[in-house]
């Protein structure tokens, strides 16, 4: 298991002063209990890769951040895992055939930080294996949303990725707390300022990609955050990108 580990350093190219966004202050999730959720595993021949979250909007198509794109080569996803160290029943890994970030994503500011994965073959919908409905209604400031991600559990040097599926419940804060350094490119009407500091409960590296969930439905992408507690994290707001989305749906069919 250590070389699997080895494998996805969870690095990726940010803005100074950011990280990619590893549930903290959370509590392993129930198994099962998010069959959208997706395992994201970017590989580079001979130089090991990255890893993401990402989730299922339909049987072939899923939803992750365009930064976790990092021009590698094989991008494959784990669908219905809960331990993905470990070879489970239900589990289905699928091959990346089309990656589609969003056509001005910013890899330095963050803005547009979405991208589709079109999978090679169809996803089996399952008990352990589904899809998430999209939201475009705006998330209102107080909200209380979970997130979910195989990141790491801590903020120690050299600290690894949790092989089991982890949740935390954070609150979507006023867009004022992001306004400010170290977030100096945060843009309200793309963007969501997410988690309260005072909580001590954030996403962070390996954790990009995932789907911020309220009221059942996918309503932000964890993009990036400082790394430190005193500010909240930054999520791509999903909502505005909902026509997007269907649009380039709507290419993809044969």
């Amino acid at each position: 298991m250590l070389l699997l580990l080895l494998l996805f350093p969870m690095v990726f190219p940010l803005p100074p002063g950011a990280q990619a966004g590893e549930i903290i202050g959370g509590q392993e999730a129930q198994p099962n209990s998010r069959p959208y959720m997706a395992f994201v595993r970017i590989q580079r021949e001979g130089k090991g890769g990255n890893m993401c979250g990402g989730f299922l909007i339909q049987e072939d198509v899923m939803v992750t951040a365009a930064h976790c794109n990092c021009n590698l080569d094989n991008i494959s996803v784990l669908l219905g895992a809960h331990n993905f160290e470990i070879d489970e029943l239900g589990t289905q890994k699928i091959w990346v055939w089309r990656r589609i970030p969003h056509p001005e994503f910013n890899d330095e500011t963050f803005e547009n930080d979405l991208m589709l994965l079109q999978l090679m073959d169809k996803a089996k919908l399952t008990q352990t294996v589904g899809t998430i409905p999209l939201s475009q209604k705006k998330v209102k400031k107080g909200a209380v949303c979970s997130v979910a991600g195989w990141g790491q559990t801590s903020s120690k040097t050299n600290s690894q990725p949790s092989s089991t599926l982890q949740e935390v419940e954070l609150m979507v804060m006023d867009k004022k707390m992001c306004l400010s350094q170290p977030y100096l490119h945060y843009v309200p009407s793309r963007m969501l300022c997410v988690g309260d500091p005072q909580e001590r409960k954030s996403p962070f590296l390996g954790d990009s990609g995932g789907p911020l969930v309220c009221n059942g439905k996918a309503r932000g992408i964890v993009s990036h955050g400082s790394g430190d507690w005193s500010t909240p994290s930054v999520f791509t707001r999903l909502s505005i990108y909902v026509p997007w989305i269907k649009k380039t749906l709507c290419k993809l069919k044969p």
